[in-house]
């Protein structure tokens, strides 16, 4: 899980973007590993940004290799964003272990129901609190290390489609990212829904800002 370790080793680059707005964040409800959550309106025009945002950065047709969530609104991020780009959404790789923090017995509940009833769910770091029942953030971690473990010696740029919480473990996986004192494990920092981060050689910078809200 050491973000040196992936730095020295890891092949191409990663162009890492969080999904549009859907008809969850909209509601504000708590959607973590939902399945079924479309994008609204401003989730599409949030993927249209990034897709443009792309479409300068590398031109048609870059040699990409397609990853997301296999969750109905990374794919349909996913979907807008390759059509800028003039690339095949159905040759897109899907993996579980790229989804959302699972939020247990919280999980589709209205934000305002359940602080309401066990006070804030979201840390001064504007992480998740575990639900019960939910996801901790070593099982986070674990999984995303894994799929890093297993695309590590992949050779060319990947694009990956994920989550806002499983992202910053992700990312911060990646660039060995100070410690959060809640998680326990590196957490790089938060991003608007629709933005896109590029790393490189363990190092971040920000392909594109998104206008939308966070947390997911």
């Amino acid at each position: 899980m050491g973000g040196d370790t992936e730095a020295l080793i890891r092949q191409g680059r990663d162009f890492i973007a969080r999904h549009g707005e859907t008809v969850f964040n909209f509601a504000r409800r708590l959607q973590g590993d939902a399945v079924h959550t479309p994008l609204t309106r401003a989730g599409f025009a949030q993927a249209d940004e990034m897709g443009r945002a792309l479409r300068r950065l590398l031109g048609p047709r870059p040699a990409l290799t397609l990853w997301a969530s296999p969750t109905g609104r990374a794919l349909q991020t996913l979907a807008v964003i390759a059509e800028h780009l003039d690339l095949d959404w159905h040759g897109a790789n899907t993996d579980p272990r790229l989804g959302e923090i699972g939020m247990g017995s919280w999980g589709g509940r209205l934000y305002s129901d359940v602080i309401g009833e066990v006070g804030p769910v979201i840390t001064p770091t504007g992480l998740l609190r575990v639900a019960p029942g939910g996801e901790d953030y070593h099982a986070i971690a674990e999984r995303c290390g894994g799929w890093l473990a297993d695309t590590d010696a992949d050779s060319g740029d990947r694009l990956v489609i994920m989550h806002g919480i499983s992202s910053r473990v992700l990312r911060g996986v990646m660039t060995n990212a100070p410690v959060d004192a809640y998680a326990v494990v590196p957490i790089a920092p938060g991003l608007p829904q629709g933005s896109l981060v590029l790393i490189e050689n363990g190092r971040e910078s920000v392909a594109h800002l998104g206008a939308g809200r966070a947390p997911a």
